[in-house]
């Protein structure tokens, strides 16, 4: 990538257990409910493209299993399927300071 910068290659380079927690951090710092909501209609399509078709549309009545999804958001296939979520949102916003806890 010609536009690539230290910041992007290290944010690349992160597992994305590690991008969610980052990004989550960020957004709780702050207070940016948008990136949560995003995140939220964000996890259907992200469902969907780990094969399982049945969540591809955001609808209300499924929305206790989403929030169950939310929770998990940063596991398994969900996470790699949101990593471009997370790498958008920390690119465009910066990284939070290292905390030391996740």
């Amino acid at each position: 990538m010609p536009d690539e910068t230290p910041e992007s290659a290290e944010l690349e380079s992160l597992s994305s257990k590690e991008l969610h927690d980052r990004a989550m951090d960020l957004a709780k710092q702050r207070r940016d409910v948008g990136f949560l909501w995003d995140l939220l209609r964000s996890i259907p399509a992200a469902a969907a493209a780990t094969g399982d078709h049945q969540r591809a549309s955001f609808d209300m009545l499924h929305g206790l299993s989403l929030l169950e999804e939310f929770t998990h958001a940063g596991e398994g296939e969900l996470a790699e399927a949101l990593r471009p979520v997370y790498l958008e949102y920390l690119t465009r916003h910066g990284t939070p300071p290292s905390s030391g806890a996740s």
